[in-house]
């Protein structure tokens, strides 16, 4: 007897093989250069139900941004959690972030079509995602005593806004490798300021 499924879990089937499609699309040719019927005929499902649940290309684009976002916070969570010393984790978890803008589906989506494309709805969402596990992380290491007085917040922006920067800088270059390695040594020294 086959089981029949519900509304919310077609919904869900179809968003998810959407994203899928969406993701491997914009990650292998570009948003500019990915046709939405493409897409579509890839996931097996029709324009219609791509716009009915996204209702549109640049709705589907911040969509995969969050699912992207959200995997490399949990990358990071879990990075930071297999180091013991708090800031020597904090350290690397700078390190890990500017590291991930060397995977080709983070530089083209992440890194260049998204800011591009979405303009400040892109700022909004890394701050929706960055900010508050940095401040947290932060004001951690102050209770610790292992960072000089600072305000959490007003750090955590601009620790922020060197690590975006960096990334974007390396997903640029023709030579990325050698950019994170620059950009890897330089963010220990902007650190070292915080150290106490």
């Amino acid at each position: 007897m086959q089981v029949r499924r519900t509304h919310a879990e077609m919904t869900a089937e179809t968003r998810t093989k959407l994203l899928a499609a969406a993701r491997k699309a914009f990650a292998q040719q570009g948003y500019a250069q990915t046709s939405m019927n493409a897409l579509c005929d890839d996931a097996g499902l029709t324009r219609g139900a791509l716009y009915h649940h996204f209702g549109s290309k640049k709705a589907l684009l911040e969509e995969v941004v969050y699912e992207l976002d959200s995997e490399i916070g949990a990358h990071l969570e879990r990075h930071y959690q297999t180091i013991s010393d708090p800031w020597e984790a904090f350290c690397a978890c700078s390190v890990e972030y500017l590291r991930l803008a060397l995977d080709p589906e983070t530089q083209q989506i992440l890194l260049k079509d998204a800011p591009a494309v979405l303009g400040q709805r892109m700022r909004e969402i890394d701050e929706e995602s960055s900010i508050a596990p940095l401040v947290e992380a932060i004001e951690d290491l102050l209770q610790q005593d292992r960072i000089v007085d600072c305000d959490p917040e007003t750090v955590a922006r601009m620790l922020n806004g060197a690590l975006v920067d960096a990334a974007l800088w390396i997903a640029a270059a023709d030579d990325p490798e050698g950019r994170f390695e620059l950009a890897s040594k330089s963010i220990g020294v902007l650190l070292k300021g915080l150290e106490r």
